[in-house]
């Protein structure tokens, strides 16, 4: 846990020092860097062995850093940002153990959002969460 939030820490450190100064807000520490509807997402292997986050907003973002922005807003969009709910991709997937942890950081139109979760693998992730975790 502590070496994910220090990869997580990292990430967002690096997202900050990306963004344009004007454009972005002062942050506190641990804070997550987030425009109006928008959400730091993330998604790490088993034990932190890779991780990697992007910044999604909507509905003002149609292209950008997620591969698949649209959808992703549309499928948040239908379930008024609640990721316990997305309606996934269903089918069948196999049993190995490779966990997978997402996580959602920032708002959705206005309200706070601080969401993760583990999965089995990435195929049980996809079948859960569809294309908000497609990047």
């Amino acid at each position: 846990m502590r070496r994910s939030a220090t990869f997580a820490a990292a990430a967002l450190i690096a997202l900050a020092a990306a963004a344009p100064a004007a454009a972005s807000p002062a942050h506190t520490a641990g804070e997550v860097p987030t425009r109006a509807g928008g959400l730091f997402l993330t998604v790490s292997g088993s034990e932190d062995t890779w991780i990697r986050g992007v910044l999604l907003r909507c509905p003002t973002q149609t292209e950008g850093p997620h591969p698949h922005a649209r959808a992703a807003c549309r499928a948040l969009s239908a379930v008024n940002g609640d990721l316990d709910v997305l309606p996934g991709d269903p089918r069948p997937c196999n049993r190995k153990y490779d966990p997978v942890t997402v996580s959602a950081t920032g708002s959705w139109r206005g309200f706070p959002i601080a969401w993760h979760k583990t999965y089995p693998n990435a195929c049980a992730l996809d079948v859960a969460t569809g294309v908000v975790f497609r990047f």
